[in-house]
């Protein structure tokens, strides 16, 4: 069966991008009568809200987009974040880094004067070897909180096969060694992302292409974790009049303010569902006819832009 998510961040009000992918994946799930989840990913802490949450949840209703499972939280899983982030460490996919944020940022200033990819340098990959030839001393070693990383390929490449890109090659070795759990103790989005979807059963990660370089990141995840891979669609990105990435300055993003200026839901929901997807020549559908019509095949590779006065 299809389980698709849509799975935003309550860090601001739901706006036109996270609305064209939410109804994507409802599309997808209702034509294949599958299952649309609705998952809040709030571990930003320091700018996930309720009152955002609220809106989100309410924007998902006023535009009819209804969810099978959830809402879920992943402040509500972090048991079961760190019970994987332990099946990491135990199976050495995972270290413990005990590198400082001003010593990494200045490894990275040396990177960059040094014309080189400022990723991770593995200091604390092979700690024992470290501790060894007295890079680092135990004792320093135990002043220290640490974060936890993921032990990325260094050699080949990971092929993601997008789709709606089709085949997309990454080099392993410019892939960087994440951090999956702070030094605080909460863990990072692309590790809880995987863990998510393991959990939930998700079969088609659909989301917006900004998220393409993460994909090999989480695919290495899954596989140090023993579990299959869910199929990938990254959508065009939406872009203002101007051709630059929508914001504020474009006018209104956000769902709700199209409510309060008076717009129908399905008017916006048939607008964007039209930014990046097409059927023949026909411009309007009903609620219904995209269901039935709704595939990746007739979606678009490139961005689409948004003109609030095709609304009116």
């Amino acid at each position: 069966m299809v389980r698709v998510r849509f799975a935003p961040s309550p860090t601001g009000h739901l706006h036109i991008g996270g609305v064209r992918t939410a109804l994507f994946n409802y599309l997808f799930a209702r034509h294949n009568n599958g299952k649309f989840i609705l998952r809040i990913e709030d571990t930003d802490r320091t700018r996930s809200t309720d009152e955002y949450i609220e809106t989100i949840i309410e924007g998902m209703k006023w535009l009819k987009l209804e969810w099978d499972e959830g809402p879920f939280r992943q402040t509500d899983r972090f048991d079961v974040y760190r019970n994987y982030v332990d099946k990491l460490l135990k199976e050495g996919n995972a270290y413990y880094c005990y590198c400082t944020p001003e010593e990494l940022e200045q490894r990275r200033k040396e990177a960059l004067a040094q014309e080189k990819s400022p990723k991770y340098d593995g200091r604390c990959r092979n700690l024992t070897k470290i501790q060894d030839s007295s890079r680092i001393s135990r004792d320093k070693i135990q002043e220290k909180n640490p974060a936890i990383r993921f032990k990325m390929p260094q050699e080949g490449q990971t092929v993601v096969h997008d789709l709606i890109r089709g085949k997309v090659i990454f080099e392993n070795d410019q892939l960087d060694d994440l951090i999956i759990m702070r030094s605080d103790g909460t863990p990072t989005y692309n590790f809880t992302v995987v863990v998510d979807d393991v959990d939930m059963n998700i079969t088609h990660v659909i989301r917006g292409d900004d998220h393409l370089n993460n994909t090999p990141k989480q695919i290495h995840i899954y596989k140090a974790l023993g579990y299959d891979i869910p199929l990938f669609a990254h959508l065009p990105m939406i872009l203002g009049a101007d051709k630059a990435r929508l914001s504020k300055r474009h006018g209104a993003t956000s769902v709700m303010a199209y409510k309060d200026m008076g717009y129908l839901p399905d008017a916006l929901v048939n607008y964007l569902v039209r930014l990046g997807w097409s059927y023949g020549d026909q411009e309007v559908f009903t609620r219904e006819e995209l269901i039935k019509y709704f595939s990746f095949e007739n979606v678009g590779k490139s961005s689409a832009v948004f003109n609030p006065e095709k609304l009116l």
